[in-house]
């Protein structure tokens, strides 16, 4: 009887350990990303490793959603726990997106412009990374907290600029006549600008935490 009971316990350094764990799935995703843009040879082989870190992100996020319906006590509303995996998914997800257009495409140069979209990726990854390690004593480092998914906002807000002034570029180039170009251009930014947008949406979401469990 006593076995059973322990095992409704809540084992929150179990969902805190998960949580660091898809996180880092989303660092290791967005340095992959950033060689691709490197372009060269190396590209196909780059694109398989973010391929490969989404699938062990998907393996995390399902041990996540298994760990909610099998306990008793959560460290925080279930609700919160769900949308926190998701929206760290949707980032990994998005970057698999990412390099699977880049694949379709056979794409090996990339302009200077999307890899800077690239190192804010890293940076946001990087940001996201930290904020989810201080989620488990989010009281102490709520402030910290805070100053991270803020400079997680300001890097989104940095890529729409980045974006809008690559995609003008690109137009220049390809203006001549080259409307292929631009297509699989405009595509790649795009999917670039969204992949800022999902750690925008891993920050709102932990944003959410803190209103509700501050």
């Amino acid at each position: 009887m006593l076995g059973w009971f322990q095992a409704l316990l809540p084992k929150e350094d179990n969902f805190f350990r998960l949580f660091d764990a898809h996180a880092a799935t989303l660092i290791k995703g967005a340095e992959a990303l950033r060689k691709v843009l490197e372009g060269g040879d190396e590209v196909p082989r780059w694109c398989q490793r973010i391929v490969d870190h989404e699938h062990e992100a998907d393996a995390v996020a399902r041990e996540v959603l298994f760990a909610v319906r099998r306990s008793f006590i959560t460290p925080f509303d279930r609700s919160d726990i769900r949308g926190l995996t998701n929206s760290l998914d949707d980032s990994i997800d998005q970057m698999q997106k990412t390099a699977k257009v880049i694949t379709l495409y056979e794409m090996r140069d990339f302009a200077p412009h999307m890899r800077q979209l690239g190192d804010i990726a890293v940076e946001a990854a990087t940001l996201t990374v930290e904020a989810v390690s201080l989620l488990p004593d989010m009281r102490k480092h709520h402030g910290r907290l805070n100053e991270l998914t803020e400079k997680i906002a300001r890097l989104e807000s940095d890529s729409d600029t980045l974006y809008d002034a690559g995609m003008k570029a690109l137009y220049e180039k390809h203006k001549g006549g080259d409307a292929m170009g631009f297509i699989t251009g405009a595509e790649v930014y795009d999917h670039l600008e969204k992949v800022v947008d999902r750690f925008e949406d891993v920050a709102n979401r932990i944003n959410g935490v803190l209103v509700e469990h501050l």
